[in-house]
């Protein structure tokens, strides 16, 4: 009994020590760099000097003998490589016992202008000591940290480069995609660096729980191109050469592909990459609500940020409920909450409300500064409409 007691005491000290050394947030982060403050566009296909995708010389041996598709494929990869990046980072963590070891990790990126920004994921640099970006051309670069946005695991990185080793890529169009069209991935699945993968649409508007997030990520593309460990953060590219989207995850019970990738889309990144490079964070609107219970008639507010927006504007959240009873000599307190004498939102402005994330997503559509009307049921009687001033999300 005792020996058992001992391997199974050993055998759980050792997962312990395994899963702190893969998952221990690392003391040392990245520094963020001061940025330009004009606004930053997209480049579009019409920007890019000649035609979207140009095959390669006709002298490239072999490339007459390709398939039409494997021709395209060869364009794809020869333009959209040029473009993609490997991302290598380096952080410090804590062990069990407390000691510092340095660990790395890999992500991809795709350059977006000539001034030398990175897009990637955020959970690729997140909580990162150091963060070094390798072009096409085998040129390695340290990357400074531009900006970041948790709930949309979008980062901007900044490299130092020449101009002319740098090949933006062309932002496409995710508003128009449809479900079997042909897409291509690049990036650096297990430090393979430059690899490409083929696949098509599975799906569209997906939602899944973000890694760094407990807000999820919403409207994403499902691909069945292999995507893997170290393909975060590389485009996703159509048959035009076009970006139209960013790969970011996969479903898998192994955490190897299963065929179930998904990327944002490049119209959700192009909003807020000119808010990146230029404050380094995403400003969302607040209505200073904490916490919401869904119910069949709308949302109940659980609980208000203390003098936030709402409760400012007059919303009402619980009532708690102080009573005393005497035995003898002693005085109990009891104190109740009265969940139901909230307010019950049924919806803002005049777009009804069913769940926490609708009442996010119709909040931070506007912005600090700006006003909503939440129409609340009070007492579960008297339907009101109360105008609320929005706070900056801090």
């Amino acid at each position: 009994m005792r020996k058992t007691f001992l391997l199974c005491f050993v055998s759980g000290l050792f997962g312990a020590l395994f899963a702190i050394a893969l998952y221990d947030p690392p003391d040392a982060e990245l520094t963020t760099i001061a940025q330009e403050t004009e606004d930053w566009v997209p480049t579009r296909a019409a920007d890019v000097v000649g035609v979207a995708v140009a095959a390669p010389a006709t002298e490239t041996p072999g490339y007459d003998n390709l398939t039409p598709d494997e021709k395209l494929n060869v364009q794809i990869y020869e333009n959209g490589n040029r473009s993609a990046v490997n991302i290598n980072t380096r952080s410090v963590q804590t062990d069990f016992f407390l000691r510092e070891q340095t660990s790395e990790g890999e992500g991809s990126g795709t350059v977006i202008d000539k001034k030398g920004h990175i897009l990637t994921n955020w959970h690729v640099v997140d909580r990162v000591s150091a963060v070094q970006v390798t072009l096409f051309n085998g040129e390695t670069y340290q990357a400074s940290l531009v900006g970041g946005d948790t709930p949309t695991d979008v980062a901007i990185l900044k490299i130092d480069a020449p101009a002319d080793s740098l090949h933006p890529v062309a932002f496409g169009d995710s508003g128009n995609l449809l479900v079997g069209q042909k897409v291509f991935a690049i990036g650096n699945p297990f430090g393979l660096e430059r690899t490409l993968s083929t696949g098509v649409v599975s799906s569209l508007n997906r939602s899944m729980r973000g890694q760094r997030s407990a807000r999820p990520l919403k409207s994403l593309i499902q691909i069945d191109a292999s995507i893997n460990p170290g393909n975060s953060g590389g485009p996703l590219l159509d048959t035009r050469g076009q970006m139209i989207g960013m790969n970011t995850a996969i479903a898998s019970t192994t955490g190897d592909s299963a065929g179930v990738g998904f990327a944002i889309p490049v119209n959700a990144i192009a909003r807020i990459v000119p808010a990146l490079i230029r404050d380094g964070r995403i400003i969302r609107a607040d209505i200073g609500i904490a916490r919401v219970l869904r119910t069949d008639h709308g949302l109940l507010i659980s609980r208000l940020v203390p003098d936030g927006a709402a409760e400012r504007a007059g919303l009402q959240g619980p009532k708690v409920i102080t009573r005393q009873s005497r035995r003898g000599s002693m005085v109990y307190q009891y104190r109740t909450i009265d969940n139901w004498a909230a307010d019950l939102i049924t919806a803002i402005d005049g777009t009804p409300v069913r769940s926490a994330d609708k009442l996010l997503d119709l909040v931070e559509s506007k912005k600090p500064g700006e006003e909503v009307v939440v129409t609340v049921i009070r007492d579960r009687k008297e339907k009101k409409q109360i105008p609320v001033k929005l706070d900056a999300e801090e």
